[in-house]
Protein backbone atom coordinates (compact mmCIF):
# COMPACT_ATOMS: atom_id res chain seq x y z
CA UNK A 1 0.00 0.00 0.00
CA UNK A 2 2.83 2.50 0.64
CA UNK A 3 4.35 1.47 -2.79
CA UNK A 4 0.89 2.49 -4.33
CA UNK A 5 0.33 5.53 -2.89
CA UNK A 6 4.21 6.50 -3.89
CA UNK A 7 3.95 5.74 -7.15
CA UNK A 8 0.32 7.12 -7.60
CA UNK A 9 1.77 10.64 -7.89
CA UNK A 10 4.03 9.58 -10.58
CA UNK A 11 3.20 9.46 -14.20
CA UNK A 12 6.09 6.32 -14.86
CA UNK A 13 5.23 3.25 -16.22
CA UNK A 14 4.15 0.83 -13.66
CA UNK A 15 5.23 -3.06 -14.26
CA UNK A 16 3.44 -5.59 -12.01
CA UNK A 17 3.62 -8.93 -11.59
CA UNK A 18 2.88 -12.22 -9.53
CA UNK A 19 0.75 -14.96 -9.80
CA UNK A 20 -2.94 -15.32 -11.15
CA UNK A 21 -5.49 -14.22 -8.42
CA UNK A 22 -2.74 -11.69 -6.05
CA UNK A 23 -4.77 -8.73 -7.36
CA UNK A 24 -2.46 -6.99 -10.03
CA UNK A 25 -5.54 -5.42 -11.45
CA UNK A 26 -6.75 -4.01 -8.14
CA UNK A 27 -3.35 -2.38 -7.53
CA UNK A 28 -3.32 -0.90 -11.26
CA UNK A 29 -7.16 0.24 -10.42
CA UNK A 30 -5.96 1.78 -6.58
CA UNK A 31 -3.14 3.74 -8.43
CA UNK A 32 -5.29 5.31 -11.42
CA UNK A 33 -7.49 6.07 -8.70
CA UNK A 34 -4.82 7.90 -6.61
CA UNK A 35 -3.42 9.86 -9.06
CA UNK A 36 -3.64 12.78 -10.77
CA UNK A 37 -4.97 10.98 -13.68
CA UNK A 38 -8.06 9.98 -11.75
CA UNK A 39 -10.65 12.25 -13.37
CA UNK A 40 -9.70 10.85 -16.91
CA UNK A 41 -10.05 7.74 -18.85
CA UNK A 42 -8.45 4.29 -16.98
CA UNK A 43 -8.91 1.84 -20.06
CA UNK A 44 -8.29 -1.75 -19.95
CA UNK A 45 -7.38 -3.74 -21.80
CA UNK A 46 -6.58 -8.20 -21.32
CA UNK A 47 -3.93 -9.09 -24.39
CA UNK A 48 -4.08 -12.43 -23.73
CA UNK A 49 -7.88 -12.58 -25.12
CA UNK A 50 -7.17 -10.73 -28.05
CA UNK A 51 -5.67 -12.83 -31.16
CA UNK A 52 -2.49 -11.51 -33.08
CA UNK A 53 -4.44 -10.15 -35.89
CA UNK A 54 -6.49 -7.94 -33.80
CA UNK A 55 -4.29 -6.66 -30.96
CA UNK A 56 -2.87 -4.10 -33.21
CA UNK A 57 -6.08 -2.67 -33.83
CA UNK A 58 -7.64 -2.86 -30.55
CA UNK A 59 -4.93 -0.90 -29.65
CA UNK A 60 -4.08 1.49 -31.69
CA UNK A 61 -7.37 1.64 -34.05
CA UNK A 62 -7.82 1.59 -37.29
CA UNK A 63 -9.15 3.49 -40.25
CA UNK A 64 -12.10 2.44 -42.55
CA UNK A 65 -11.05 -0.21 -45.17
CA UNK A 66 -7.60 -0.93 -43.59
CA UNK A 67 -8.14 -4.87 -43.58
CA UNK A 68 -11.74 -6.77 -45.02
CA UNK A 69 -13.82 -6.39 -41.98
CA UNK A 70 -12.76 -2.39 -41.20
CA UNK A 71 -15.84 -0.56 -42.65
CA UNK A 72 -15.67 2.08 -40.43
CA UNK A 73 -12.90 4.37 -38.79
CA UNK A 74 -12.27 2.80 -35.38
CA UNK A 75 -10.37 4.35 -32.30
CA UNK A 76 -7.91 2.38 -30.30
CA UNK A 77 -7.36 2.18 -26.55
CA UNK A 78 -4.63 3.94 -26.68
CA UNK A 79 -6.16 7.02 -28.07
CA UNK A 80 -9.99 6.20 -25.80
CA UNK A 81 -7.18 6.55 -23.12
CA UNK A 82 -5.70 9.74 -23.85
CA UNK A 83 -4.92 12.09 -20.83
CA UNK A 84 -5.36 8.84 -18.43
CA UNK A 85 -4.34 5.64 -17.84
CA UNK A 86 -3.81 2.63 -20.19
CA UNK A 87 -4.05 -1.01 -18.37
CA UNK A 88 -2.31 -3.52 -20.55
CA UNK A 89 -2.88 -7.15 -18.08
CA UNK A 90 -1.32 -10.15 -19.63
CA UNK A 91 1.63 -7.93 -21.18
CA UNK A 92 3.44 -10.96 -22.02
CA UNK A 93 1.40 -12.56 -24.31
CA UNK A 94 1.84 -9.65 -26.54
CA UNK A 95 2.94 -10.71 -30.26
CA UNK A 96 6.93 -9.34 -31.14
CA UNK A 97 4.89 -6.88 -34.25
CA UNK A 98 3.33 -5.37 -31.91
CA UNK A 99 6.00 -5.08 -29.03
CA UNK A 100 7.87 -3.00 -31.79
CA UNK A 101 4.82 -0.38 -32.33
CA UNK A 102 3.84 -0.43 -28.20
CA UNK A 103 7.92 -0.01 -28.17
CA UNK A 104 7.37 3.48 -30.25
CA UNK A 105 4.31 5.18 -28.06
CA UNK A 106 6.61 4.49 -25.22
CA UNK A 107 9.42 6.44 -26.57
CA UNK A 108 7.64 9.17 -28.62
CA UNK A 109 3.94 8.96 -27.32
CA UNK A 110 2.97 8.46 -30.68
CA UNK A 111 1.88 5.82 -33.62
CA UNK A 112 -0.58 5.85 -36.41
CA UNK A 113 -3.78 3.83 -36.74
CA UNK A 114 -3.83 0.91 -39.24
CA UNK A 115 -4.02 2.01 -42.67
CA UNK A 116 -3.56 5.40 -42.04
CA UNK A 117 -0.17 7.44 -42.25
CA UNK A 118 -1.09 10.11 -40.19
CA UNK A 119 1.05 10.51 -36.54
CA UNK A 120 -1.43 10.64 -33.40
CA UNK A 121 -0.20 11.81 -30.39
CA UNK A 122 -0.95 10.64 -26.66
CA UNK A 123 -0.42 11.51 -23.30
CA UNK A 124 -0.88 8.43 -21.33
CA UNK A 125 -0.01 6.82 -18.56
CA UNK A 126 0.88 2.91 -18.70
CA UNK A 127 0.10 -0.12 -16.33
CA UNK A 128 1.22 -3.29 -17.17
CA UNK A 129 0.68 -6.29 -15.37
CA UNK A 130 1.87 -9.89 -15.95
CA UNK A 131 2.05 -13.23 -14.59
CA UNK A 132 5.16 -14.63 -16.47
CA UNK A 133 8.85 -14.13 -15.92
CA UNK A 134 9.41 -11.46 -18.97
CA UNK A 135 12.95 -11.36 -17.48
CA UNK A 136 12.98 -15.17 -18.70
CA UNK A 137 11.22 -14.39 -22.16
CA UNK A 138 13.53 -11.64 -22.74
CA UNK A 139 16.58 -14.45 -22.60
CA UNK A 140 14.86 -17.04 -24.66
CA UNK A 141 14.11 -14.05 -27.55
CA UNK A 142 10.24 -14.09 -26.39
CA UNK A 143 10.19 -10.42 -25.37
CA UNK A 144 12.20 -7.59 -26.43
CA UNK A 145 15.00 -6.31 -24.31
CA UNK A 146 14.37 -3.03 -24.53
CA UNK A 147 10.56 -2.71 -24.07
CA UNK A 148 11.04 -4.72 -21.15
CA UNK A 149 13.16 -2.05 -19.64
CA UNK A 150 10.81 0.76 -20.58
CA UNK A 151 7.81 -1.10 -19.05
CA UNK A 152 10.06 -1.97 -16.16
CA UNK A 153 10.28 1.46 -14.66
CA UNK A 154 8.53 1.14 -11.68
CA UNK A 155 7.98 -2.71 -11.07
CA UNK A 156 5.25 -4.09 -8.03
CA UNK A 157 5.56 -7.42 -7.36
CA UNK A 158 2.89 -9.18 -5.52
CA UNK A 159 3.44 -12.18 -3.40
CA UNK A 160 0.61 -15.01 -3.42
CA UNK A 161 -1.80 -15.58 -0.35
CA UNK A 162 0.23 -18.57 0.50
CA UNK A 163 2.97 -15.91 1.25
CA UNK A 164 0.50 -13.45 3.41
CA UNK A 165 -1.59 -15.41 5.29
CA UNK A 166 -2.18 -12.56 8.08
CA UNK A 167 -4.40 -11.19 4.81
CA UNK A 168 -6.71 -14.08 5.16
CA UNK A 169 -8.68 -12.94 8.44
CA UNK A 170 -8.52 -9.25 6.55
CA UNK A 171 -10.59 -11.08 3.34
CA UNK A 172 -12.70 -12.99 5.31
CA UNK A 173 -14.06 -10.53 7.13
CA UNK A 174 -14.55 -8.01 4.00
CA UNK A 175 -16.09 -11.27 1.88
CA UNK A 176 -18.52 -11.69 4.97
CA UNK A 177 -19.62 -8.34 5.14
CA UNK A 178 -19.98 -8.06 1.01
CA UNK A 179 -22.05 -11.35 0.99
CA UNK A 180 -24.20 -10.46 4.05
CA UNK A 181 -25.17 -7.12 2.59
CA UNK A 182 -26.08 -8.87 -0.50
CA UNK A 183 -28.28 -11.40 0.76
CA UNK A 184 -29.60 -9.18 3.56
CA UNK A 185 -28.58 -11.78 6.13
CA UNK A 186 -27.06 -10.86 9.16
CA UNK A 187 -23.67 -13.49 9.50
CA UNK A 188 -21.12 -11.99 12.22
CA UNK A 189 -18.50 -14.92 11.76
CA UNK A 190 -16.80 -17.69 10.26
CA UNK A 191 -15.87 -20.83 11.97
CA UNK A 192 -12.35 -21.47 11.82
Amino acid sequence: FRQIKQVAGSDSTILITGESGTGKELVANAIHYSSQRKGKPFVKVNCAALSESLIESELFGHEKGAFTSAVARRLGRFETANGGTLFLDEIGDIPPSTQIKLLRVLELKEFERLGSSLTTQVDVRMITATNKDLARLVQEGRFREDLYFRLNVIHINLSPLRERKEDIPLLAKYFLDKYSAQMNKVITSLSK
